[in-house]
């Protein structure tokens, strides 16, 4: 039987670096409905969780379902936590769709909530191989998150460091004897564990590292880690969403 999917999109007005970004504009239409609308119908029910009244009115305006959450949420993941228990009933799996991801394909969702057909799966995510094109540099990059996985596909560690670290041969080299992994932020939960790991006390390695992922690691958690070749395009900047604009009338991307 399929599993019952719900998928959350965080939408914040207040960000440092793009004040209302969820409403900007991309080919004439908002970010946060280019999101929605990329994720309806591939999952059972989707939902905007917002803080901001601007962002509601938006989202409803365009036929969306949209609940108001805290504006106090330290993390897009407490947030989420706190839709599920509003929008209620009862759902196998909960996906984290960020509000400025509106290249999100259909595929990395399906990929994410396939994860779960192993039994012993709490929460999944992806990564993408570092392509030779790219070269060490974008390894090395603290911004590009690495992920090292064991034999079944689950999360090891994730760092900003390059990991893992080839002895044997000279650094940039490294590429050519081992698929580097880029972390996408893109997650998925069980319903009870999406409710458990929000009540977790900051961990260690998160603190140093500043992934809250690692929290969940060094408690336990199983993350599966799928391997998609698509890269994740967020929008963080005023500067991120004009090459979108050029990428969008490219016609690389064909989002809607």
């Amino acid at each position: 039987m399929k599993p019952r999917t719900l998928a959350i999109i965080p939408a914040r007005y207040a960000s440092t670096r793009f004040e209302g970004k969820p409403l900007a504009l991309l080919g004439g239409i908002s970010i946060i409905e280019r999101v929605y609308r990329r994720v309806a119908g591939t999952v059972t029910d989707v939902v905007v969780a917002t803080d901001d009244e601007r962002i509601r009115s938006a989202v409803e305006a365009f036929g969306g379902r949209v609940v108001m959450t805290s504006a106090a949420h330290r993390c897009g993941t407490d947030r989420c936590a706190e839709a599920l228990e509003i929008v209620g009933g009862e759902y196998d799996i909960v996906v984290n769709v960020q509000g400025d991801e509106p290249f999100i394909r259909r595929e990395q969702i399906e990929a994410l909530v396939d994860c779960f057909s192993s039994a012993d799966v709490e929460i999944a995510t992806l990564a993408r191989p570092f392509n030779k094109e790219e070269g060490m540099a974008a390894v090395d990059n603290p911004n590009n998150v690495k992920v090292v996985r064991d034999a079944m596909g689950r999360a090891l560690y994730f760092s900003r460091a390059a990991i893992p670290f080839i002895r044997d041969h000279e650094r940039e080299a490294w590429l050519e004897h081992h698929d580097y992994l880029k972390h996408i932020g893109i997650y998925a939960f069980r319903g009870d564990v999406l409710r458990r790991v929000t009540r977790l006390e900051g961990g260690a390695l998160e603190g140093m590292e500043m992934l809250e992922q690692l929290r969940w690691l060094e408690r336990g958690y199983r993350i599966a880690v799928a391997v998609t070749d698509d890269e994740s395009i967020g929008i963080d900047t005023p500067e991120d969403l004009a090459r979108a604009e050029a990428l969008l009338k490219s016609n690389k991307e064909n989002i809607l």
